[in-house]
């Protein structure tokens, strides 16, 4: 076995994080949004989730033939939920991935799901192991992407540089669980992951489980990212929180867009409607967990309001669809550069019989790889608002 070289943690070896904080054993703690941002956040859920990694990892340049990543991951379960699959560390050389490891031990955060009470079980950090191909390479190591993780140590049989320039156009993208990643298995195969890949792009992922709700520091964070290209995928938190009325969703998107942008004027930037969800399609919010379902130990989410009160305006995921396409066209005469992406052509009617959400809300990884897939030829490719080819 090759002697390893401790390779000092860089914040110019991490990429796709807005910011890395510092922690007291040395190591850093990638964040996807920056410290004035989570200052103005008072939800829990998404100060978990801005922490999860989703898009981010480790990148340098190495002429290495072994690499070890130390890291403390924090996996989250749900009481008489069935377990979540454990995240792994995905290896990609020189942008083709090789294959992905499970960091052993890790801290285990529990959550019952009917008092809302959590408990914090400690397990320590693991270290990841991975053998590379000779010669000079780029090496990317994605970090888990629903796991908290703080970077303990990087090591190697070699010196590890930065990358640093990346001359690939850079993708600034924000939206649920869905972009989170939530039911795909591996970091690298979550919808936007695949969707950058294929298109040749540097992604930044902003999606956040439960979170995509129009957040103003979020639209502020979005304005001050460089960005060659950025996306809004919005719809299904606010309808599955129940948190506005139709009267209200027009004015939040504009007001949204229109602080993307006060620092991106010109920049390519599309806002993409939900994809099918057929339990929140024509019956408004509050989503919640099905109680007979979880009685037999699996996780559904269903829908609980009334669908005689869209009128009224309650919100469903067809009247999301409506008024973001009025946004659209209110919008495109004074911006050229504003698209507007269909969900259904990710995920739509036509999807359900071959590829049913397993717990009536999140696709699977196979349809998380359909969707990234889709995207990337909708948007990517020559016919796509943003060719790439």
């Amino acid at each position: 076995m090759p002697d390893l070289l401790d390779v000092p943690l860089l914040p110019a070896l991490v990429h796709g994080a807005l910011e890395l904080e510092p922690t007291e054993d040395g190591g850093l703690r990638p964040h996807r949004l920056p410290a004035w941002a989570r200052g103005q956040n008072t939800d829990p859920m998404l100060a978990i989730n801005e922490a999860q990694p989703s898009g981010v990892r480790v990148v340098g340049r190495t002429r290495a033939t072994v690499v070890e990543l130390e890291a403390l991951v924090t996996r989250r379960a749900l009481s008489g939920a069935p377990a979540r699959a454990l995240g792994s560390v995905d290896l990609v050389v020189d942008g083709e991935v090789l294959g992905g490891e499970v960091v052993p031990n890790g801290d285990l955060l529990t959550t019952d799901v009917t008092t809302g009470v959590t408990e914090l079980t400690r397990g320590g950090p693991g270290t990841v192991r991975f053998d590379l191909p000779s010669g000079e390479k780029v090496v990317e190591l994605w970090l888990p992407h629903q796991e908290g993780v703080e970077l303990v140590a990087l090591r190697a049989d070699a010196p590890v540089e930065p990358v640093p320039t990346d001359d690939r156009p850079r993708w600034v993208h924000h939206g649920s669980s869905i972009s989170h990643g939530s039911n795909a298995v591996r970091p690298t195969g979550t919808w936007p992951a695949v969707a950058a890949r294929l298109g040749g792009l540097d992604l930044v992922n902003l999606g956040f489980g439960g979170s995509a709700v129009l957040d103003p520091f979020v639209a502020r964070t979005m304005r001050d990212t460089p960005a060659d290209l950025l996306s809004l995928k919005v719809g299904i938190n606010i309808v599955g929180g129940d948190l506005m009325r139709r009267r209200v969703l027009g004015p939040a998107v504009h007001g949204f867009l229109d602080t993307i942008r006060d620092g991106h004027p010109d920049t390519p930037l599309l806002l993409v409607t939900p994809v099918l969800c057929p339990v929140h399609e024509d019956t408004p919010g509050p989503g919640a967990v099905d109680p007979v379902a979880l009685r037999e130990g699996r996780l559904v989410f269903t829908a609980v309001g009334d669908p005689a009160e869209v009128p009224a305006g309650r919100l469903t995921l067809r009247v999301v669809r409506e008024v973001l396409a009025e946004v659209v066209d209110q919008r495109r005469p004074g911006d050229p550069h504003l698209h507007l992406v269909d969900g259904l052509g990710m995920y739509g009617p036509d999807d359900t019989g071959a590829h049913p959400l397993p717990d009536a809300l999140h696709p699977d990884a196979d349809t998380h790889r359909l969707m990234g897939e889709r995207f990337a030829h909708n948007v990517f490719g020559p016919a796509g608002p943003f060719p790439t080819a």
